[in-house]
């Protein structure tokens, strides 16, 4: 009798431990408290690493108007392009050495810029085929607060209103540019959008100069458009430039007789706020005996070039790549981006970079590469 007492007194020993080991694992805490990915029911509970942090897309706009236009609710663009599916995985990039800022490290030797993650037309304008068709012609846009969605527009927009936002909508211009904000305006958000032309069929004797012009002091964003046909086709002195695909390029002969300059990103010195130029798809294939100036070309034409960043592209093509803003600019930064050979060999006709002031207070030029992985270091300005 005495050992058969023993022996279950044993057994239940080795049961309680067993169902107190149990407990500890599906606890998740010390205090009792429940956790979201283990219910009460559940028989074992996983432990993980916080989630990801939200995504930062771009700020909705407070209060819209419904006075004019297809004007609705907030507009919600989504930071992740997802317009279009893809039916094959890309190929894998060969990666080079990381910044010491901790961006991505540059992605080379890839067959097309899509291969390497940057925009193309898969991940860049409207996120819908359903547009609704408005001969708008010249749309002079007095508004605050209007969003103009799901359009697509054979005319232009031009702006004399705060807090306008162009969202999911084709733009098809006939005149200067396709959208431009007037001076004391503010607040313009351009995305997930496409601006394009029809060759010959504008006014500078039948070219297109300018896709998004802004005209003010105050910042616009430009994001997941793509845009193509206009000369120069994103033109301000401040603003947020991010996720566009930038291509094919009309060059034309403008009404002085001469080949227009052609640019995908412009940008005329002066400025009193902040470009952002971040993980754009920037390709002038505009053909060195017919204008081309630069992919992103920083000018001081009208005043000193200061404060742009140009960060994680994908550049080609231009007589030079980038014009880096003379002598005078500062606050001038260069990171992380790709300067493509697909039209020539040293990405830009002459070069990669002109006019690179290296001891500009705050200038710098860190980890840019050739689409071959080589690093490339620029030359003094002239």
């Amino acid at each position: 009798m005495s050992s058969h007492i023993s022996r279950n007194s044993l057994a239940g020993l080795l049961l309680a431990a067993l169902l107190a080991v149990l407990g500890v694992a599906c606890s998740g805490s010390s205090d009792g408290s429940a956790s979201a990915d283990c219910p009460d029911d559940a028989p074992t509970c996983r432990t993980s690493g916080p989630p990801a942090s939200p995504s930062t897309g771009p700020p909705t706009t407070a209060g819209p108007s419904t006075a004019t236009g297809e004007a609705t609710d907030r507009p919600t663009a989504s930071p992740s392009p997802t317009k279009k599916p893809t039916s094959a995985a890309k190929p894998t990039a060969t990666t080079g050495a990381g910044s010491a800022s901790g961006a991505p490290a540059a992605r080379t030797n890839c067959a097309s810029p899509g291969d390497c993650g940057f925009p193309d037309a898969d991940t860049t304008g409207p996120r819908t085929a359903a547009l609704k068709p408005n001969k708008a012609g010249y749309w002079a846009i007095r508004t605050d607060g209007l969003i103009i969605r799901g359009q697509d527009i054979t005319g232009s927009l031009d702006i004399y209103a705060n807090n306008v936002t162009v969202i999911d909508t084709k733009i098809t211009s006939d005149n200067w540019w396709g959208i431009n904000l007037r001076p004391g305006f503010s607040g313009l958000k351009v995305l997930h959008s496409e601006i394009t032309a029809v060759p010959g069929k504008g006014p500078d004797n039948g070219g297109v100069d300018y896709a998004v012009s802004n005209m003010g002091g105050s910042s616009i964003e430009v994001g997941w458009c793509d845009v193509s046909v206009f000369g120069d086709a994103l033109s301000m002195g401040q603003g947020n430039l991010h996720d566009n695909y930038v291509h094919d390029i009309e060059p034309f002969i403008n009404l002085g007789g001469e080949w227009q300059h052609t640019n995908t990103v412009i940008s005329g010195g002066g400025n009193t706020g902040h470009l952002i130029i971040r993980h754009n798809t920037l390709l002038n294939p505009t053909s060195l005996k017919q204008g081309a100036s630069g992919s992103i070309g920083l000018f001081a034409d009208t005043g000193v070039v200061r404060n742009v960043t140009v960060d994680n592209n994908w550049v080609a093509g231009g007589a030079y790549a980038l014009y880096g803003g003379s002598t005078g600019a500062t606050g001038i930064r260069v990171t992380d981006n790709i300067f493509s050979t697909e039209y020539h060999p040293a990405s830009g006709g002459y070069g990669v970079v002109a006019h690179w002031n290296a001891g500009g207070a705050g200038n710098v030029w860190r980890n840019n590469r050739m689409s071959d992985g080589r690093l490339v270091q620029p030359e003094p300005a002239s």
